[in-house]
């Protein structure tokens, strides 16, 4: 049967580069060496971050090699829901897909409490004007949603500019830091496996895989991208950003010095890349990195859009959300309904927290982020073992010694992961003895077990529908007719 055009996202357009654009910016590297660098110092007091990135890009690594490969055998822009439903099954998959709903909406959703409580001191600063934060907010929501609507090079473009601007800002840091190391100059502080593994070891873990979040997006674009463009961009992204992470919060404790660093990141939370900044380059240079923190956060919700608009088409494509979703706007091969739908309920969030008077920063942004960093990890396990599955059962003459080896190794390496995060989320929180801690981890469970009972409740149901789930544009168009003629 051939495949609606509406049901089809605009074909291979997305280049390597446009990929790599949209993955890296969603891990916001410049925040991240900001704001995680110096919670992990300040929180753990261990010295061991900049090898807990090295461990954690060498996990990610290892879970790319089958992550890849699924998304050669099976190109969909579900990503984890669709790989989750070929691997351990349709109700497991729907179950999935409602945990990559919540989890991405957090954390594209939570970005705009950051982003309109970092901008105020700014234009404060510049104009002495006094703007409330959800002002800011609304006014990236409405270039978010613009550009959600607009055909994805104009996302890229923007995105290229904005990233470009990061790392460049991220590399002059870095060079100035161990440029001007502290009293005793440059050492391995950071790097030894004694600052790592200890009490601290899953705090700096949990930590870490936090910065990485985003670069799993590269499969969710892998229909309008080639296999090779989704596996070079997947493997640029974790390498990239963990050369980058490590390279900064090395030269962080050395610029700082190993015996006060952690001193120093208590005394200025968030704000010790900046005073080293300031005192080896110049206050000019800690301007611009403070500024280039809050189009970070503008290009990490263009990028997250993406991924939630996305996921929903896939969904409504295959009837597990309201077929109207998994249509396209045939003139600019986006999927229109989804990304509107995305961004009205973006909006509704930021309008309720703005009369309700609740802080954006730490009752949005990071309850919702790290909230939404937690579903992600859930998904990379269930991602993992879901890989192995499918590739030991769909063997072909491209299926490689790799594919056997690697993806049952990053099974196990990620969950271990999942349950270090669970133990230490508290901590990752950042707000002290809070009900949060065990409740946000509840409600994932929750969400996963009802995506599982709905699958089942499909099959019963549905069975055109149920069948059709994970399987992509071409299946769901058959499932249209078929559930049609049923009714």
């Amino acid at each position: 049967m051939p495949t609606s055009a509406a049901q089809t996202l605009a074909g291979q357009r997305v280049s390597t580069a446009g990929v790599v654009f949209f993955t890296a910016s969603a891990a916001t590297p410049l925040t991240v060496c900001a704001a995680i660098v110096t919670t992990g110092l300040a929180a753990t007091g261990k010295l061991g971050l900049p090898l807990a990135f090295v461990l954690i890009a060498v996990v990610l690594a290892v879970f790319s090699v089958g992550y890849v490969a699924m998304a050669r055998k099976v190109p969909n822009a579900g990503a984890f829901y669709t790989y989750i439903s070929q691997g351990l099954g349709r109700p497991a998959g729907v179950g999935a897909s409602w945990v990559a709903m919540l989890a991405y909406n957090a954390l594209q959703i939570g970005l705009y409490g950051a982003i309109g409580t970092l901008a105020q001191p700014l234009l404060q600063k510049w104009f002495d004007a006094e703007v409330k934060w959800w002002v800011i907010a609304l006014v990236a929501w409405v270039i978010v949603a613009v550009l959600g609507l607009r055909r994805i090079r104009h996302s890229a473009r923007v995105l290229l500019v904005l990233l470009a601007a990061e790392i460049a800002v991220l590399l002059m840091y870095s060079i100035a830091n161990l440029a001007h190391p502290a009293a005793g100059g440059v050492s391995a502080a950071g790097l030894s496996f004694g600052d790592l593994f200890g009490a601290g070891l899953g705090p700096l873990l949990g930590l870490a895989v936090l910065g990485f979040v985003g670069f799993e997006q590269s499969a969710v674009f892998s229909e309008q991208a080639s296999t090779g463009a989704v596996r070079r961009a997947t493997i640029i992204c974790v390498a990239g950003l963990g050369v980058l992470y490590t390279l900064s919060s090395w030269s962080t404790i050395q610029a700082a010095g190993a015996a006060d660093v952690v001193a120093k990141a208590n005394a200025a939370p968030g704000g010790l890349l900046f005073t080293l900044a300031e005192q080896n380059i110049g206050a000019w240079a800690s301007d611009i990195g403070q500024t280039l923190v809050v189009t970070s956060v503008l290009a990490a919700l263009i990028s997250f859009h993406a991924t939630c608009s996305r996921y929903t088409f896939a969904l409504g494509r295959d009837r597990v959300l309201p077929a109207v979703l998994g249509r396209t706007t045939p003139s600019t091969g986006q999927p229109g309904p989804a990304s509107i739908t995305q961004s009205v309920l973006a909006l509704v969030v930021v309008v309720i927290y703005a009369i309700g008077g609740w802080d954006p920063f730490v009752q949005l942004f990071y309850v919702a982020g790290t909230a939404g960093a937690l579903g992600v990890l859930l998904l990379l396990s269930g991602t993992a073992f879901a890989t192995v599955k499918y590739l030991n059962d769909n063997k072909d003459e491209q299926h490689r010694t790799i594919h056997r080896i690697a993806p049952p190794l990053a099974a196990l390496a990620v969950t271990a992961i999942l349950v270090l995060v669970v133990a230490n989320f508290a901590l990752l929180l950042g707000l002290g003895d809070t009900p949060l801690s065990w409740v946000i981890p509840v409600v994932f469970a929750a969400v996963a077990v009802g995506g599982v009972v709905y699958g089942f409740v499909l099959r019963a149901t549905r069975p055109a529908v149920y069948a059709a789930i994970g399987q992509g544009a071409r299946a769901a168009a058959a499932a249209d007719l078929a559930d049609l003629q049923t009714r």
